[in-house]
């Protein structure tokens, strides 16, 4: 290509962004569609909401499982072929939920147990999306920006949810649930396409530009120092450690808004299932919102001190106010007050997102896919929790109880934030040198 004519980094960054901001997007979109066309699913295949509870974990056991073993995939074999890989399997493995149980497997047991083994299949093979999806920040985007390019992913994963209830709400409407699979496995296979034509893992290597014009990225693995920490070192690190467990935090509170919102609109505040749909979107265009917001806020805040200090002000602040009115959402007898307080709680909760996930590209350096994995998966255990968790408190004592129990988690990993993230040792240099490059 002539160099008169070749478009300048910024703009190939943008792409690869949108391209990061897509597969997060998809990622959700084929994670949550379950979660609304459970409410056609349950009474066609005799599922009870227990049951669903067990088939929504089965996704989180397989994505924790996998998240480091994919962090590393991504970490060797590079990221354009690993996502390329995943978008793949997803798509396949959503046509499977809609066409496996009750015309394949029939039976009550053999419904069950096929559902529950594809959503564990789809969890495996998404496991890769943000662990590498990080990796991509890291290898093409500025120290200075990192946060910013880390809050597209949350605004795609915002933005799918969001989608997803109007969506595929009509679709199992108009169309029957299994169609709603259907439609939906179509955009894994586009971007999966996509990225494999387009991307590349580092910048020098797109054929769109000279070698010249990618100066301002340095390569991570350039820098000699980071070949001397190994990736085990990096997982014992106390910061990574306290990262990964305050992570856990996250992932109760967020499947419940994943998994259980829906739901929560239709059977409790009276929504119908069309109308539940959009009102269930609401909070997810907030988190539209509030995503890059916070990455902004940090990216400026770690300017002024270290990007540790940073995330840690960003995190606090999203989850106490996420925290409080999440409480406040499940005692409004207003569903208007109700929905409102949920919209700023789920915002709030993306606000705080990208603190933890630039404090993991800030402390790994060149292993930022492998100890993403690891703060990842802390978060997916956290996840299966509150999957696990929320039904048996509905049932025995109410949507009260179990809201409450979301907004206590987001509280406590504020005051952990709050309380141990002071110490000097979270504030420090990163484990590895390659990471201030």
């Amino acid at each position: 290509m002539n160099k008169h004519n070749s478009p300048n980094i910024a703009t190939v960054r943008r792409v690869i962004l949108a391209m990061l901001f897509g597969f997060s997007f998809v990622s959700y979109l084929e994670r949550v569609n379950i979660s609304i066309a459970a409410e056609l699913m349950m009474p066609a295949l005799s599922l009870t909401k227990m049951q669903m509870g067990h088939i929504f974990s089965s996704f989180l056991i397989g994505y924790a499982i996998f998240q480091v073993p994919a962090g590393m995939l991504g970490d060797i074999r590079g990221p354009r072929f690993t996502l390329a890989v995943a978008g793949l399997c997803w798509g396949i493995v959503t046509v499977l939920t809609g066409l496996i149980p009750g015309l394949i497997f029939k039976g009550a047991s053999a419904v069950f147990l096929s559902l529950w083994v594809v959503r564990f299949l789809l969890g495996s093979a998404e496991a890769a999306t943000y662990p590498v999806g990080t990796r991509v920040v890291r290898n093409w985007m500025p120290v200075t920006r990192r946060a910013l390019g880390n809050s597209v992913m949350f605004v795609g994963s915002s933005a799918a949810t969001a989608v997803a209830g109007p969506l595929i709400s009509f679709l199992m409407v108009r169309f029957g649930w299994r169609q709603s699979f259907y439609a939906s496995s179509t955009f894994a296979f586009v971007i999966a396409a996509l990225w494999y034509w387009y991307a590349t893992d580092y910048p020098e290597q797109h054929k769109s530009f000279r070698r010249a014009d990618v100066a301002g990225i340095t390569r991570s693995k350039s820098v000699p120092s980071d070949s001397k920490v190994s990736r085990w070192k990096l997982l014992r690190d106390r910061r990574v450690l306290f990262l990964s467990a305050s992570y856990v935090s996250e992932g109760y509170v967020l499947f419940i808004f994943v998994f259980w919102l829906y739901i929560y609109l239709v059977d409790v505040r009276g929504f119908s299932m069309l109308r539940g749909g959009w009102m269930a979107s609401l909070p997810w265009l907030t988190a539209v919102a509030f995503a890059p917001l916070g990455g902004v806020v940090c990216d400026r805040l770690s300017l002024r001190s270290t990007r540790l200090s940073g995330a840690r002000w960003v995190i606090i602040l999203g989850y106490g106010v996420s925290g409080i009115l999440l409480y406040a959402a499940a005692q409004a007898n207003s569903r208007t007050v109700a929905v409102a307080a949920l919209c700023v709680s789920v915002g709030s909760l993306f606000f705080a997102e990208t603190g933890f996930w630039t404090a993991a590209v800030y402390l790994a350096g060149e292993h930022a896919g492998a100890v993403s994995g690891v703060m990842n998966t802390a978060g997916i255990l956290g996840g299966i929790a509150s999957t696990l968790l929320v039904p048996i408190l509905v049932q025995r004592f109410g949507w009260l109880t179990a809201l409450s129990s979301g907004a206590a988690m987001a509280i406590l990993c504020t005051v952990l934030w709050w309380i141990l993230g002071r110490e000097a040792a979270l504030t420090s240099e990163p484990v590895s040198a390659a990471s201030v490059s």
